[in-house]
């Protein structure tokens, strides 16, 4: 299994960033898909989770409103579409897949079985 992220960069405070996560070796459409991030000296924390093809989508409330989390299961591809982005989003930012992940677990980092490398966001102020 390989989840490959990309799409991070340096912007401005207020701009948009696009992240897809491209996943082989598994049968994509039956795993919940998730994003973390982790800032230099803190824990990884939850961003948002997409459960299935056709599932419910679920947010950390800092990202509420501004973060969309989607999915193309034709092309084994995870999404995050960031906009109004803020210096305190800065975080190396990791898709994760999970394949039994229950509801009361879609925001801890250990239910998830595959991870990705990772691709850096820097905000700007």
């Amino acid at each position: 299994v390989q989840l490959q992220a990309s799409g991070g960069g340096l912007v401005q405070a207020g701009g948009s960033l696009r992240l897809s996560c491209a996943a082989s070796g598994l049968t994509f459409s039956s795993y919940v898909m998730g994003w973390f991030r982790q800032a230099p000296g803190k824990e990884r924390e939850f961003v948002a989770v997409n459960k299935r093809s056709g599932g419910s989508t679920y947010y950390a409330d800092s990202v509420k409103g501004r973060f969309t989390i989607s999915r193309d299961n034709a092309k084994n591809t995870l999404y995050l579409q960031m906009n109004s982005l803020k210096p305190e989003d800065t975080a190396v930012y990791y898709c994760a897949a999970g394949r039994g992940v229950i509801h009361s677990q879609l925001s801890y980092p250990d239910a998830y079985d595959y991870w990705g490398q990772g691709t850096q966001v820097t905000v700007s102020s």
